[in-house]
């Protein structure tokens, strides 16, 4: 097992059982790979297979492309182009770079976070459930440029992080999904931390969040409760949280403690939940971190609980992560080294604290963005600069929705085996799996 440095600010304990995390995570999994259960029509991906959205960057990629994953097998297989760009027209902004795309909840519509400019865009589309296609409904313009959108539980708003411009800005969605004018909008200027990291690694010039004057934005989403919304800024070294109150004007008002710092030039970029809904995992696109934190769902606060590196024991020079995943079963967490072309996977213990468990390379060029189908089975990373999407499966073990069926016997330990799958698509960015 690689050795883990800690930074324990705290003796929090886990309230809740391993057995019982578990069986949650397994219930989360199970209403995930099957959305009739709750009244949702199925795709019409063929048996044995699921679908997937990928936003592109412009001009490499054509806009967001459809793709069908073999579960089997984990091939990979791009089935065409279902949202080209749409120039500008009039005042209408463009759709071009739809780097990063959301589904709302009921999996009836796409929207995506056109990063351009600023000012950049939002989109919003209409899904044809049974053959996949994207209708557009509306595009208005952002502020500054998305770098990441995400919607809340109840369908209720569109959420957009720009980095440039260094705006956060929420959408409301109407009744048939296009969007309406932003009725939340917070610049954040100045704060901006540090150009060294304070846990970089040696030789690291990672400085690009901290450039100033203002801060950089890089996700805003609402936590599993749907009763707050949290905001990482990756410039100004903090995660903002704002209490959501749907039909608000506004909607997002600060908590009681408005936001949370991380460590000086760490630079916080993503984050990510578990199924538990009160353990929250950032990575820090400078300090090349991953920082534990305790999130009550009844004050909004959060707590700095561990904080453990990304790399290799040893590592030294320039790192700049980028996404962060928890595994479909809430045992498993994990990390994207980008100029190290890596992926690092953690074990959560049953404490929530995180143990590295080893790292897998991308086979790629700089992988932007991960995700997990909602089997569990596989992950893809979308590689923006190799123009790639490679697929690895996930050795979970457990017994569950995850186990690893390629009849391997490597005890379930989150590793990544590369299924030898390399899919062809234009700087890559944003990835969702239509369910």
């Amino acid at each position: 097992m690689e050795s883990t440095k800690e930074t324990k600010l705290g003796s929090l304990q886990s309230t809740f059982s391993r057995r019982n995390l578990l069986k949650g995570a397994a219930a989360l999994t199970a209403a995930a790979v099957m959305p009739e259960a709750s009244g949702q029509q199925p795709t019409g991906a063929p048996p044995g297979t699921v679908w997937l959205y990928i936003g592109t960057y412009t001009p490499n990629g054509k806009g967001i492309y459809l793709c069908q994953l073999d579960l089997s097998t984990g091939n990979l297989t791009v089935l065409r182009l279902v949202a080209p760009v749409v120039p500008a027209m009039g005042m209408t902004p463009s759709t071009a770079n739809p780097s990063t795309i959301a589904l709302d909840p009921t999996r009836t519509h796409l929207y995506a976070g056109n990063e351009y400019g600023p000012p950049g865009a939002v989109s919003a589309y209409s899904i044809n459930r049974a053959t996949g296609d994207l209708t557009l409904l509306n595009v208005l313009p952002a502020v500054g440029a998305p770098a990441h959108v995400s919607v809340d539980h109840q369908s209720k708003y569109l959420f957009s992080a720009e980095y440039s411009g260094s705006y956060f800005e929420a959408f409301p969605i109407l009744a048939n999904g296009s969007l309406g004018p932003a009725v939340f909008q917070q610049q954040d200027l100045d704060n901006v931390g540090p150009k060294t990291a304070t846990n970089a690694p040696p030789g690291s010039f990672a400085i690009s969040a901290h450039e100033g004057p203002n801060g950089h934005p890089h996700q805003l989403e609402a936590d599993p409760s749907n009763q707050w919304v949290l905001g990482a800024d990756a410039g100004q070294d903090r995660i903002y949280i704002w209490k959501l109150t749907p039909g608000g004007s506004p909607p997002l008002t600060p908590a009681a403690i408005p936001f949370v710092n991380t460590p000086p030039g760490d630079g916080p970029r993503h984050f990510a939940f578990h199924p538990n809904g009160v353990w929250m995992y950032s990575i820090q696109e400078e300090g090349d971190t991953i920082i534990f934190w305790r999130f009550n769902p009844a004050t909004g606060s959060l707590t700095n609980t561990q904080q453990v590196s990304s790399l290799p024991p040893g590592f030294v020079g320039t790192v700049f992560t980028s996404e962060i995943r928890v595994s479909t079963d809430g045992r498993f967490v994990y990390g994207v080294n980008r100029l190290s072309d890596t992926i690092v996977a953690f074990r959560i213990g049953q404490d929530g604290r995180l143990a590295q468990a080893g790292h897998a390379s991308t086979l790629g060029d700089y992988p932007r963005i991960i995700t997990i189908d909602p089997s569990g089975r596989f992950m893809v990373s979308g590689n923006q600069r190799a123009d790639n999407v490679t697929t690895f499966r996930i050795s979970s073990g457990g017994g569950g929705q995850g186990d690893d069926r390629s009849g391997e016997s490597n005890g379930g330990d989150g590793s990544l085996t590369f299924t030898g799958d390399y899919t062809a698509v234009g700087s890559p960015s944003g990835m969702v799996f239509l369910i």
